[in-house]
């Protein structure tokens, strides 16, 4: 579903390339809210359970409604892990 935008970052800029990730992730998200947060939930869990330990503290602490706080915060984590992904292409292709 995500597609490299390491030709965004060959021909652009690297603002380029975050701004792509940015609308990839979106776009991604908004055809189906619900379900997205709930694989993510999934996703975290496996991948990184102590930042998805913290997002369910947070959300107990706190009077912020724990499924926008659960979007907002993965979709920043999905939007670095891309960001990371890209930086690995780039590096590989300097090589």
């Amino acid at each position: 579903l995500y597609r490299s935008v390491g030709a965004k970052i060959e021909r652009g800029t690297l603002r380029d390339a975050l701004e792509e990730i940015f609308e990839t992730v979106i776009d991604e998200i908004m055809s189906d809210i619900s379900g997205w947060r709930k694989s993510m939930i999934h996703y975290v869990k496996d991948e990184n359970p102590e930042i998805n330990s913290a997002l369910v503290a947070l959300s107990q602490k706190t009077d912020l409604d724990p499924k926008a706080l659960a979007t907002g915060a993965y979709a920043v984590y999905k939007m670095l892990e891309l960001a990371q992904s890209e930086q690995s292409y780039i590096t590989d292709e300097d090589e």
